[in-house]
């Protein structure tokens, strides 16, 4: 299939590759060149504009990392809305309901289909093929698409027939981590500087009740490494959180805990951690605690 990627940075870079390892031809492009390098170098083309890209492939993956930038690939000059090829728009991006309503609109008018497919596991996952990819939209789109959204992970859960029920589902899971890699913070510092080796705290907690996606993945990667490198940016978790607690109070639930959490990523952005990465919210604890957990791996 001759498909476009759109945005191929720290998680479209990884989830392209995959289409290229299974024998589709892609047209990518993306503001860093940089990025597009390894693609190019396996022959995928390079788009000069988002317009240009969707003259020429029927199918066009989106994955960027805000919704100004989102905006603008769609709506601006030479966006995407100009294309005469597309007619399928698969978006990677956590967006919002709202925002992907908005994008239909003006899509389907022009013959395109929107596949909403926001995924979560990280650049790590996306490298990893072990993605949870979240979809939904016309069913027969979906099954269509199906066979590539599965190059990205073993699950592919289908949140509904609409565009916009993968993005709830998807700021379901986003509220759950960032709320648990706020508590994680706080309660690992605590643990820490209350004498426990962060090892020994790791050990029990993760097989006990208080066992999370945060241990998991990001302490043992990121922050007993002390490399803090987890691979998305404070800003983005703002992104998401803004979009949960907007999503929430929308549909009339009280959203106190997550207003909390939100609380604590802006303050740590009015800090100056806007570009550092989300597991510096260890850190940020840690600055609050006058404490700094020892590297352990």
């Amino acid at each position: 299939m001759e498909a476009g990627y759109l945005g191929v940075g720290s998680m479209g870079q990884p989830m392209a590759t995959k289409l290229v390892d299974a024998g589709h031809r892609l047209t990518v492009l993306d503001v860093n060149q940089a990025a597009m390098r390894p693609l190019l170098d396996r022959q995928a083309r390079q788009a000069s504009t988002p317009q240009e890209m969707a003259d020429q492939c029927e199918v066009v993956f989106v994955s960027l990392p805000t919704l100004a930038a989102f905006r603008s690939v769609v709506f601006g000059e030479h966006g995407l809305l100009q294309g005469s090829r597309m007619k399928i728009l698969v978006n990677t991006c956590t967006v919002g309901q709202k925002f992907l309503r908005e994008v239909e609109a003006a899509m389907t008018p022009r013959g395109v289909t929107i596949v909403d497919c926001p995924i979560s596991g990280g650049p790590s996952g996306a490298a990893a093929g072990t993605l949870s990819v979240m979809v939904s939209g016309d069913p027969a789109t979906v099954e269509k698409m199906m066979p590539l959204l599965s190059l990205w992970g073993p699950t592919v859960t289908v949140a509904g027939d609409k565009p916009g029920a993968a993005q709830v589902l998807k700021l379901t899971n986003n509220a759950l981590f960032i709320v648990s890699l706020v508590a994680s913070s706080e309660a690992f510092v605590m643990g820490a500087k209350g004498g426990v080796n962060p090892e020994v705290l790791l050990k029990a907690i993760s097989v006990g009740t208080g066992d999370n996606g945060t241990l998991k993945k990001m302490l043992p990667q990121a922050v007993l490494t002390r490399d803090f490198n987890f691979g998305a940016t404070m800003q983005i978790l703002k992104k998401d959180m803004d979009l949960a607690v907007e999503q929430g109070e929308e549909l009339g639930v009280p959203m106190w805990l997550c207003r909390t959490a939100q609380m604590m990523i802006h303050h740590a952005i009015m800090a100056g951690s806007a570009n550092d990465d989300i597991s510096t919210m260890f850190r940020f604890v840690e600055r609050g605690a006058d404490f700094e957990m020892p590297k352990t791996r």
